[in-house]
């Protein structure tokens, strides 16, 4: 150790990820198969990247520490680490909590004895006087307690740690480090027979916590819904289309909302001058507009304060024919969302092709997600979403019968109750009679939520009149999702078995707005 040049605190990369790896597995020698897989690590590096604190010793990742931020009074001192990491996927984190929680902290055994413990453990209290954060909180390990469990119970131990009686290498290190004893926690970490499933609970208080006034920028819990029941009717030019979707903006940011949902395909009617062409080449012609609706939207949603989802639009790329729409922030910036699964008569229709793009996107209102009708009724890609963070699912759909809307409206309530989210849905309604596949339309736009006490008992926030033109306003309080998380009669997401199965992403990509 005498060869040693330098030694650096820096934030992690996800290009760390094998040194990481290996110091892990150095660290944990003794718990086989306990070290963190590279999308767990690319997880905690997406939510929330000044957390995640590594150490090197000549350029060489010998340790870390992996933090999150959690709502704590959700949680309170009775919790474990499943449960405050949201079973392993770290959706517990919320930016606006008040407390730092750690997840992990180690050192390579080669690299002890020269107080880099030391030096992540100020990072980390640095980082929670900058972050204004009450506190940091973690559930420390007792590995020195599998040797003296015949004859100590665990409060017994951990005095005899405390008064010095006993070393023990993790909970000493911890109180060393101004980090003082809250509980004994049982199976808190089933699988760390070293500890024998128990953990202490450990605290440092932040003296310099001043508490949070309510700034004009905080991201707000209740969110107003602005969704648009879009009547199809001929139009004579693409202006008089865009004099109708401002009319929709104008009214609906009247009500100072923070988003506006429009349906799928809403501009349809446009087709109608190219009537005389096949069906595919009728839609092909339609996509020439999407560009120019969507900069339209995007000067909207600056105009009228509000965050658009533009419905869908047919777009062509690479040749191929794709259904599309547009996140388009009250800030200027957007962002693309396209629908994964086609229907059967899509493809027979217009040649439509699905996309492999899926994700949740960042908004001023928090983390929403989109999916684009006939993808609403495949429960895995709204649990993706959910798993990322998703608190609100928009849902643009089309549907000529009532049967169509059923399978849309039905599986969307699901969604909400099984991902703990609100789920707001949007159609159109009236008919096309000089529009080839596009004849009549059937629609009862809707906010749906979970099923529990704090929200109506069938799930429905609220509903449009079926088949009438008209815009729906509604409000949705984020702060109950996360009560629902964690005091929830059922817990639908809590509760999932993963050690019975499992659900990922094979091969979705970003795609350039």
């Amino acid at each position: 150790m005498s060869d040693i040049k330098n030694v650096e605190l820096r934030n992690l990369n996800i290009q760390d990820y094998e040194e990481l790896k290996s110091a892990m597995m150095k660290a944990y020698e003794k718990w086989p198969e306990s070290y963190w897989r590279e999308h767990e690590i690319r997880t905690l590096l997406n939510i929330f990247p000044m957390g995640q604190i590594g150490v090197l010793v000549d350029g060489v990742i010998v340790g870390c520490a992996l933090s999150i931020i959690v709502k704590y009074e959700l949680y309170s001192d009775e919790h474990s680490y499943k449960d405050i990491t949201g079973n392993y996927t770290f959706s517990t984190h919320n930016p606006k909590g008040d407390v730092l929680y750690g997840i992990d902290m180690f050192i390579q055994p080669d690299y002890r004895g020269l107080r880099l413990g030391r030096r992540l453990y100020d990072a980390r209290k640095e980082l929670c006087e900058q972050l204004n954060l009450k506190a940091i909180v973690f559930g420390g390990r007792m590995p020195g307690y599998h040797k003296m469990a015949a004859e100590l119970t665990p409060k017994e131990y951990l005095h005899k740690v405390k008064s010095k009686e006993i070393y023990d290498p993790t909970l000493t290190f911890q109180m060393a480090n101004d980090f003082h004893v809250k509980k004994v926690l049982t199976e808190y970490l089933p699988g760390d027979k070293e500890s024998r499933d128990y953990a202490v609970l450990m605290q440092w208080d932040n003296i310099y916590y001043t508490k949070k006034s309510r700034e004009l920028k905080q991201q707000k819990s209740v969110i107003r819904l602005g969704l648009v029941q879009w009547q199809m009717r001929q139009y004579a030019t693409s202006e008089d289309m865009y004099e109708q979707i401002e009319y929709f903006v104008d009214a609906v940011s009247a009500y100072k909302s923070d988003f506006i949902l429009f349906p799928e395909f809403f501009n349809a009617p446009l087709m109608a001058k190219y009537n005389h062409l096949s069906e595919p080449e009728a839609i092909r012609k339609l996509a020439e507009y999407t560009e120019d609706v969507r900069d339209r939207f995007i000067q909207l949603a600056i105009s009228y304060n509000v965050n658009i989802i533009t419905g869908s639009m047919p777009m062509v790329r690479d040749d191929k024919l794709y259904n599309v729409g547009y996140l388009c922030r009250r800030n200027g910036t957007h962002e693309i969302y396209e629908k994964i699964h086609v229907t059967p008569d899509e493809v027979k229709a217009w040649g439509l092709s699905g996309s492999d793009m899926l994700r949740v996107y960042e908004t001023d209102c928090g983390k929403i997600g989109v999916l684009i009708c006939y993808d609403v009724e495949f429960p895995e890609l709204a649990r993706i979403l959910a798993d990322q963070g998703m608190k609100i699912l928009f849902v643009p759909f089309l549907t000529d019968t009532q049967n169509g809307y059923s399978r849309v409206r039905y599986c969307a309530r699901a969604r909400a109750i099984e991902n703990e989210c609100f789920v707001a849905i949007a159609g159109s309604v009236g008919n096309l009679p000089k529009v080839h596949n596009m004849n009549i339309q059937y629609a009862q736009s809707a906010v749906f939520t979970p099923c529990d006490f704090a929200f109506p008992t069938n799930g429905v926030k609220t509903e449009a009149t079926p088949n009438t033109e008209m815009i729906l306003v509604s409000d949705v309080d984020l702060d109950l999702l996360s009560e629902l998380h964690t005091y929830g009669s059922v817990r639908n997401l809590k509760d999932r078995r993963t050690d019975v199965f499992d659900l990922k992403l094979i091969n979705g990509k970003d795609k350039d707005a």
